[in-house]
């Protein structure tokens, strides 16, 4: 490619588009190949526990604090109107419309997505997913697909555990700490959050997943296309471009979705 700017970036944006039609079509063809025979209900099991049950601490931790803070923050604020009663339906709605899908998702990426591929792409520069091929193993059925369906069911349990933890983490910095009433800040968390909120934070939950695990996966099993970069340090480099390139996605996804939404 010529020092020409305009060749350039004509250049990288076709790349962008290229990778972006792959990236799709291997995201389509790992979702369809959970409904053929044989069904990865084991596989799928495997990768749930890891993403999702091995999850639920750092998961945990995370909303309990964030719904503190919330809670401190909408306290100072709302206290300047004579609505600190008003704190539950401000830590709910933000929690559930917002925090709870976007920081779940962003959690899942560094503990689980990071982890998906290095193993793919060490699995890629040592010749196993080769090996797979050889012995007539489809390598997307046996290392993308499970990762995809455990991925679409976790994030939505993972997402209302999010929710629920940090709306207990406001009610104890509100009730507890700044002294609200405990009976007005359940009432009023319970009574702002609608269906349509929930069902929103899941729909959110849904599509991060599907864009996390396509991501990650997608670098891993394509380490060995990075140009310039062989060997370990192709596979750094896939790792951190997936974290990044994951997070970056969940929050344009996020927007373009509440626009949707509300």
């Amino acid at each position: 490619m010529g020092n020409n700017p305009v060749t350039n970036l004509g250049g990288k944006t076709l790349s962008f588009f290229q990778a972006l039609g792959r990236s799709g079509l291997f995201f389509t063809e790992s979702l369809l190949k959970i409904f053929t025979y044989p069904l990865p209900i084991v596989k799928i099991i495997e990768q749930i526990y890891f993403i999702g049950f091995k999850s639920i601490f750092v998961i945990c931790l995370t909303a309990l604090f964030s719904g503190m803070v919330l809670g401190l923050q909408g306290y100072y604020t709302l206290v300047k109107f004579g609505s600190e009663g008003l704190l539950g339906t401000a830590v709910a709605l933000t929690l559930v419309r917002e925090l709870g899908p976007v920081l779940t998702a962003i959690m899942v990426i560094a503990r689980a997505g990071s982890a998906m591929t290095a193993e793919i792409g060490i699995m890629r520069i040592s010749e196993q997913i080769d090996a797979l091929e050889t012995m007539n193993i489809n390598p997307v059925k046996f290392l993308v697909t499970p990762r995809i369906g455990a991925a679409l069911i976790c994030f939505p349990i993972l997402t209302a555990i999010f929710d629920i933890v940090g709306i207990a983490g406001g009610f104890i910095t509100g009730s507890v700490l700044l002294g609200i009433n405990p009976y007005i800040y359940y009432y009023r968390a319970v009574e702002s959050v609608v269906m349509a909120d929930v069902t929103g934070g899941f729909i959110k939950a849904v599509t991060f997943a599907a864009i996390v695990n396509t991501v990650c996966c997608y670098n891993g099993f394509f380490t060995h296309l990075r140009t310039g970069d062989f060997g370990s340090k192709g596979v750094s480099l896939s790792t951190t471009s997936a974290v990044v390139n994951s997070c970056i996605l969940v929050l344009i996804a996020d927007y373009i979705l509440t626009s949707f939404l509300l």
